[in-house]
């Protein structure tokens, strides 16, 4: 039922900015103000609705799944909704995390640019590429963070390939980052912003071609901060203490705002 492109958004007294508490909403839904909004905006009538059972899931681009019976219907229709908390309209969300290595099958991405993003994520460190003479000393000194390279601090052609690559393969990324591509991939998302001043969460649902829409609209370029920007989706390093296994992943970053203002 989220074939149609739908979004909707309200603020409303208290906090519900947690999986669980939706979770909650939509079990209560025949007394829930926001659930009867929600399951509305998702299409269904209220009148026809015979039951509601809204789980929690972990490990997938869906958190919470929402099972819906309706009268004269077998089955229960299932609602993934992919859910985004913030405090303000600055806040940035991770939407996708892996090393390098996990993204390769995925999109096919060619040695060339296997190897780029890895010194770019610093899973291959300037010091190595310094060690195998791939830059000189002059090269290795002039940057900004010795763990890894910024987009904007590699050559030309680098820039250009990179660049080039996520263009040709940009539909493809943006899906997979934000809906995901198994059996819980994401049908909508729900952004909630809770005000502790007012006591108030704003939110917003929006269905999730609606929201690859507004997320991947613009072009891909290279930030002014040197990471890389796919419309208004960020890829960036993940950052750790240093060592290999918390830090040199990339990660991709969305403001989950945007869908108020877009």
């Amino acid at each position: 039922m989220a074939d149609l492109v739908r979004i909707g958004s309200e603020t409303a007294k208290g906090g519900f900015a947690n999986e669980d508490i939706i979770v909650k909403k939509f079990n209560s839904w025949k007394s829930d103000n926001e659930a009867n909004k929600w399951l509305k905006l998702m299409g269904y009538e209220l009148s026809r609705i015979r039951k509601v059972e809204a789980l929690r899931l972990h490990g997938h681009k869906t958190d919470v799944q929402v099972l819906v019976k309706v009268w004269l219907k077998i089955g229960m229709a299932a609602e993934n909704i992919s859910v985004k908390k913030t405090n303000s309209d600055a806040d940035y969300n991770q939407i996708d995390k892996r090393w390098v290595k996990n993204y390769i099958k995925m999109w096919n991405i060619p040695d060339g640019i296997v190897e780029l993003l890895k010194i770019f994520s610093g899973e291959i460190s300037p010091k190595d590429l310094l060690k195998q003479a791939k830059i000189t000393k002059k090269k290795y000194d002039s940057l900004r963070d010795k763990r890894r390279f910024f987009l904007d601090e590699f050559k030309p052609a680098g820039r250009k390939a990179i660049i080039n690559f996520f263009k040709k393969n940009k539909i493809l990324i943006v899906t997979d980052i934000i809906k995901g591509r198994d059996k819980f991939a994401a049908d909508w998302i729900l952004v909630t912003r809770y005000d502790r001043k007012k006591d108030e969460t704003s939110w917003v649902l929006a269905d999730i071609n609606k929201a690859m829409s507004i997320f991947g609209e613009g072009d891909v370029k290279i930030s002014p901060k040197g990471s890389l920007s796919l419309g208004r989706i960020t890829l960036q390093r993940k950052g750790g203490d240093g060592g290999r296994e918390t830090g040199n992943m990339l990660q991709f970053k969305i403001r989950p705002c945007d869908l108020f203002r877009y």
